[in-house]
């Protein structure tokens, strides 16, 4: 589940607490640059510090040094520029205390999980089994699993930092999530009466509950959970999208066209909200509604491959039969596993008195028996997905 990733990690990393130096800071005579060079780094003058332990690392390389010159670059979440520094003096003095640690938690702020996970098992076997700091371990290695999608193997870890740590309402959602992309469905339901017992209107975990139900294919008590998240939180990302899903799955249209306009309301640029608003006015017969729904969706995202279907269609009612055979091609090249679109396209080959065209795309129809995949759960993903990936384009550089 790629849109649980980056908000987990966020939401988790706020509550680590930040890499110690394991370097000492033995006694000396003041004026000596190291020294100096200290006295800086307590005093906060980070820039000044960091000046100081690079001129000594030219004439006295020693791991303290490097040490130091990672944990100014951590502390200024500059994780990246602190893995050569913490390796060049691990390389030098391997038994530094908390160094190896250090090291550990920059590549897992940097994103290098594998590394890190690598550096925190080895960690923990050096830790008594439920000592403070194996704990500690345990957890890191949980959200770093979550993190590479390894969920299978993220939900042991996750268990035992939420017996730890038993009010904490992020590690239970992220253990509520791998649960669900586990497919653990019983897991998800236990989790969300935990959590329930924490926090009694969580929108989040109202959603989680219904994505598991709808995975079980229990459509009611799916859409009666969204109905509570929306209630909880009307403003919750996807609750009103996730539940106009659900409501239209069940073909029941006019009322999905309404969540889909309460969470474009809330994101006016929410490309599947626009899409499936657009099939829920088609399925009601307001095509004229549809239409520039449509239109802004693909703009949007060219790709979405029944935006380009229904746009084909409305445009073949109107009698733009050229414009509806090319979006329906394009809604073949996008999805060619879709026998619906083989379907429409065969059924306007047809009308334009185009047989073999029509005949090749009728055979299509029969040969393809893949069916689609109607979870609320991949449609959720894809939409969380796409707001990612709208983030990071708009993001400031």
């Amino acid at each position: 589940m790629t849109f649980f990733v980056a908000r987990g990690l966020l939401l988790v990393l706020t509550l680590l607490p930040r890499a110690v130096c394991g370097a000492s800071q033995n006694s000396g005579d003041a004026a000596d640059p190291r020294q100096a060079a200290i006295r800086l780094e307590q005093q906060g003058r980070t820039e000044e510090a960091e000046d100081a332990w690079r001129k000594l690392v030219t004439t006295q390389p020693t791991a303290e040094a490097y040490a130091h010159l990672g944990l100014l670059e951590a502390r200024q979440e500059n994780y990246r520029q602190a893995l050569p520094w913490y390796r060049k003096a691990l390389a030098l003095d391997p038994s530094m205390p908390g160094l190896e640690m250090n090291l550990g938690l920059a590549l897992f702020k940097a994103g290098e999980l594998k590394q890190a996970i690598v550096i925190f098992n080895t960690l923990r076997k050096t830790q008594a089994p439920l000592s403070p700091e194996a704990l500690r371990l345990t957890t890191l290695i949980g959200i770093a699993q979550y993190g590479l999608r390894d969920y299978q193997g993220a939900i042991p870890n996750l268990k035992q930092a939420i017996a730890t740590d038993p009010e904490n309402l992020p590690f239970r959602l992220l253990l509520a999530e791998s649960c669900l992309a586990a497919k653990h469905f019983q897991c998800v339901l236990d989790v969300y009466h935990q959590i329930l017992a924490l926090n009694a209107e969580s929108a989040e975990a109202d959603m989680l509950a219904g994505e598991a139900l709808d995975e079980m294919n229990d459509k009611a008590g799916a859409t009666e959970q969204f109905r509570a998240a929306v209630k909880a939180n009307r403003k919750e990302p996807n609750v009103h999208f996730g539940l106009g899903y659900l409501l239209w799955t069940q073909n029941q249209f006019e009322e999905a066209a309404e969540q889909f306009q309460a969470e474009l309301a809330n994101v006016p640029q929410h490309v599947q909200a626009l899409t499936y608003l657009a099939d829920a006015n088609i399925k009601i017969n307001h095509p004229e509604r549809a239409l520039p729904l449509l239109q802004k969706a693909i703009r949007l995202a060219p790709e979405m491959e029944l935006a380009h279907l229904d746009l084909g269609v409305v445009y073949d009612d109107q009698g733009h039969r050229d414009q509806a055979l090319r979006e329906l091609k394009m809604a073949a090249r996008l999805s060619p596993d879709d026998v619906k679109v083989h379907w429409k396209l065969a059924r306007l080959y047809q009308a334009m008195g185009r047989k073999n065209e029509a005949d090749t795309e009728f055979a299509k129809t029969k040969s393809l028996t893949k069916a689609a995949d109607d979870s609320v759960t991949r449609k959720l993903e894809e939409a969380r997905g796409r707001a990612k990936q709208a983030e990071s384009v708009n993001a400031p550089r």
